[in-house]
């Protein structure tokens, strides 16, 4: 098990920017695919994003081309998330999680930080 910590939600208008961030303390994290995944109220988890452990390939859902950004620098153990133009349909719990392949699938990931809570007002 890898210890995540996700960062950087809270309550912004439609239109605007949040950047939410992963951190491990861990060796594992900067060898592990890391995947954002998002959980709306009613709804199952989903993938946002992933990016593989040496950050060559990503990977988005379709809601997120065009408008967020995975990256990650593996010196500090962390991953970030830039997401801008944020829809009232983007409010989620997101998660950070790790994996050894790039997938979409949640049951591929092994590892979950708690969560942080993103809300986008109209």
């Amino acid at each position: 098990q890898v210890q995540l910590v996700e960062s950087g939600g809270g309550l912004v208008q439609a239109g605007g920017s949040l950047r939410l961030t992963c951190v491990s303390p861990g060796r594992v994290f900067r060898s592990s695919t890391i995947g954002w995944f998002r959980q709306a109220s009613g709804k199952e988890r989903a993938i946002v994003a992933a990016i593989s452990w040496s950050g060559s390939s990503t990977d988005y859902a379709d809601s997120a081309k065009g408008r967020f950004t995975v990256s990650r620098v593996n010196a500090k153990n962390r991953a970030y998330l830039q997401m801008n133009s944020l829809k009232v349909g983007d409010t989620a719990v997101y998660y950070c999680a790790t994996s050894q392949r790039l997938l979409r699938v949640p049951g591929e990931y092994d590892s979950w930080g708690q969560g942080t809570q993103v809300t986008v007002s109209s």
